[in-house]
């Protein structure tokens, strides 16, 4: 029995992230949950292999036999899962033959590390990660007459097949795996809602059709403008492992966070940084600097955790950044409350003693409540 990995730090204390990620997902949950992080697990689509598929095997003997001149990797996943192809079919050695002599260009660093991990070497790199840019990249390198391989992504085709077959080359066109139906669905649709509901800190996408599918259901369960509205104040962190994977989420009106490297292990950096650094939602208040979490609250740089209830007062409050907010309104945030006012001023006393700092919370008499912010000179002095 392997014993459970020491924890990293504690940024993520108080942190419930949701990662939308099918493949590798238990590698990334681990590396979260060493900074302190709760993970749900929702992908939104399920990356499906064609490892027995007919016509990539075919294609292959084709490439064994003619090889290319040029070879296009368009993922990590699917080159490495046309090598594991390959190999099922006792043709690696000779692929690897084949592919020995030819240019090979890669969309982005996750295609060059699966190139390198199958012992080749990439020539060229779209920086941006993008199959026009690996396009233009070639077309301007010239194709014509050229015999082309090309690996497509999971989503399809991507226009390269015709962009080169137009410039005059012959294209062999590889798509080595394809986007299925979510292995859970209701848990994606539990994953959207909850994200509405102030009930997650951050949402992790790893591929662009992940996300967009991801905000689809968003979309369909009536609670997408929601989700928009609280990545806008900053309740609710985005985070994408590139721009590509970025793209849908730009198009929603969301500026997601996005990793500098496109690895998984700059996305959790980016993530930790972003909590434990001080780069989310903050308030400078009379106890000190207070953040808002899903589970709580982080004040003067420790986690207090609250129930629903008490998070949903604080913030109440936080979202008014010290001006007073109604009885009625912290009201709404009470289950089964109905016109008892009362409930307010228990769940406020709950909340002040789960603080420590009394004073936090003001009472603004027969007008409501609200947090003991400084105002900048305060807060310079």
């Amino acid at each position: 029995m392997s014993l459970p990995r020491p924890a990293l730090s504690a940024a993520l204390d108080g942190c419930t992230i949701v990662i939308a990620v099918d493949r590798r997902s238990l590698e990334l949950a681990a590396a979260l949950e060493r900074h302190g992080a709760a993970v749900r697990h929702a992908p939104a689509l399920t990356i499906v292999p064609h490892i027995d598929d007919d016509a990539l095997i075919e294609a292959t003997r084709k490439l064994i036999a003619n090889p290319p001149e040029i070879v296009v990797a368009s993922t990590g996943v699917g080159f490495r899962g046309w090598m594991e192809a390959a190999d099922e079919a006792g043709m690696l050695d000779d692929l690897h033959a084949a592919l020995s002599g030819a240019q090979i260009v890669a969309r982005g660093p996750k295609a060059r590390g699966a190139i390198q991990q199958a012992g080749l070497t990439a020539d060229w790199v779209a920086e941006s990660e993008t199959s026009a840019e690996l396009g233009e990249y070639l077309l301007a390198e010239g194709v014509a007459g050229r015999r082309v391989a090309v690996q497509h992504h999971g989503s399809g085709a991507d226009g390269l097949d015709e962009l080169f077959e137009q410039a005059g080359a012959d294209v062999v066109s590889l798509t080595v795996y394809r986007w299925g139906p979510p292995p859970d669905s209701a848990a994606v649709c539990r994953s959207v809602v909850s994200t509405a509901q102030g009930e997650v800190d951050a949402v992790l996408f790893t591929s662009a059709p992940g996300a967009a599918e991801w905000l689809a259901a968003a979309g369909r369960e009536g609670v997408l403008d929601d989700i928009v509205d609280l990545a806008a104040t900053g309740r609710v962190l985005m985070a994408a492992v590139g721009p590509i994977t970025a793209s849908p989420l730009v198009s929603t009106g969301i500026t997601p966070l996005v990793a500098e490297r496109g690895r998984l292990g700059s996305l959790v950096r980016a993530v930790v940084t972003h909590f434990g650094g001080g780069h989310a939602a903050w308030l400078d208040t009379s106890a000190g600097r207070l953040e808002l979490r899903s589970t709580g609250a982080v004040l003067a740089g420790a986690h207090i955790p609250l129930s629903r209830t008490g998070t949903d007062i604080l913030a109440a409050l936080f979202e008014a950044g010290g001006s007073v907010v109604s009885r009625q309104r912290l009201q709404s945030a009470l289950p089964r409350s109905g016109v008892n006012t009362h409930a307010v001023e228990m769940a406020v006393a709950r909340v002040r003693e789960a603080l420590g700092v009394p004073d936090l919370i003001k009472t603004v008499v027969k007008r409501g409540y609200r947090l003991n912010v400084l105002d900048p000179a305060e807060a310079s002095a």
